[in-house]
């Protein structure tokens, strides 16, 4: 497919009525935003990641490449699990309650650009949000009939360890069709199908079998993202090792340098705290209940009748971390991190959670 034919199938999907949600260059990071044509995809765009920092480079990403850079600071949860919702929204009229709304509807979307550890996140919110014991109609709701146009990582960012999670960079489901971007000799994807949907829109956009030298470029430029990865996390009985060193000493080093600015988990594509506010207006005749984002790293989110639970930044970051690596194994039986490194690139302090995680409990430190 040549870039022209991306284009062509931004505007089939724009024609199916549906929404789409991809990458844009905008405030000087790549966000997520609507698309609504090959020019809003952030062409020449590159970045450089590390712990603590993020930077733009227009033009450093060669011939013009529209998917030349990492991921972003935006998951692909926002489009589900939205930031702040209003629940119910209510109207009192004397002895009557009028219902006034309630969540807004679910758009029909699309998915353009979402990356291996993305679909790995949304595959992990699936299974905690619409298929579990306790699902959430909202999430559900948005999640229906989405199409996903999924992204080959061409390059692993100064953070990424999705190889040690086994969440990429391939992405090998998750996705209606998924894009492979070639620059030399001409600039072109090869197109991988992965549902029948996909299948129907590639033969509607015109899409012909690649050749094989263009699916060998295509395997070794993914081969080579995994070879470049900028962390690594051994995860063999990792899960057991956090739980038994909890009043290890490396969580005191850890706490002073935590800021407890919530910034890890507001970036995680897989954290899914959220807080439920009830307001009223000053005649006491309208109601709303809302729900938005929360993080475990605020004292509030841990405050029970008398107190809070975890009242120190040590025990924050502490459940955090134990939670995303141990203790989400027993819930949910799978990590809860799925290597993306957004929560390392974007901590103020460059608090690297491979690093720490590698450090608790290890040879040749007492733990307890």
């Amino acid at each position: 497919m040549t870039p022209e034919g991306l284009g062509r199938l931004i505007a089939c999907l724009r024609e199916d009525g549906r929404e789409v949600i991809g990458p844009i260059a905008r405030d000087g990071a790549v966000c997520l935003g609507p698309v609504r044509s090959l020019a809003d995809l952030p062409a020449g765009v590159s970045d450089e990641q590390s712990p603590g920092h993020y930077r733009l480079s227009q033009g450093s990403s060669s011939d013009g490449a529209l998917f030349g850079y990492t991921a972003g600071q935006h998951a692909y949860k926002r489009a589900f699990l939205l930031p702040e919702v209003t629940l119910v929204r209510l109207h009192r009229k004397g002895d009557a309650v009028e219902v006034l709304s309630g969540p807004p509807p679910a758009p029909k979307m699309a998915l353009l650009g979402a990356r291996a550890c993305d679909l790995a996140a949304l595959g992990i919110h699936d299974k905690v949000l619409r298929d579990g014991p306790h699902a959430d109609a909202d999430y559900a709701s948005r999640r229906k009939d989405v199409l996903v146009v999924a992204v080959q990582c061409g390059k692993a960012g100064g953070t990424c360890f999705c190889v040690s999670m086994k969440t990429g960079p391939r992405a090998t489901s998750g996705f209606d069709l998924a894009l492979t971007e070639l620059l030399s000799p001409a600039h072109r994807f090869v197109v991988e199908i992965g549902s029948p949907a996909g299948a129907a829109l590639a033969e509607r956009i015109g899409l012909s079998p690649a050749p094989p030298e263009d699916t060998s470029q295509a395997d070794a430029i993914i081969a080579g993202t995994a070879a470049q990865m900028g962390r690594s996390l051994d995860t063999n009985g990792l899960p057991e090792r956090l739980a038994a060193h909890l009043e290890d000493p490396r969580w005191d080093e850890i706490a002073t340098r935590c800021l407890g600015c919530t910034n890890c988990t507001m970036v995680c594509p897989t954290c899914f705290c959220t807080t439920i506010e009830d307001r009223t207006d000053l005649a006491d005749a309208v109601a709303e209940r809302t729900r938005r984002y929360d993080s475990c790293f605020s004292e509030a989110f841990a405050h029970v009748h008398g107190g809070t639970v975890r009242a120190s930044i040590k025990s924050r970051y502490r459940q955090w971390l134990t939670h995303k690596l141990s203790s989400w194994v027993d819930q949910f039986g799978t990590s809860g991190c799925v290597g993306c490194g957004r929560c390392i690139t974007f901590c103020p302090v460059g608090i690297d959670i491979t690093a720490e995680a590698a450090s608790v409990g290890a040879a040749g430190r007492k733990g307890h």
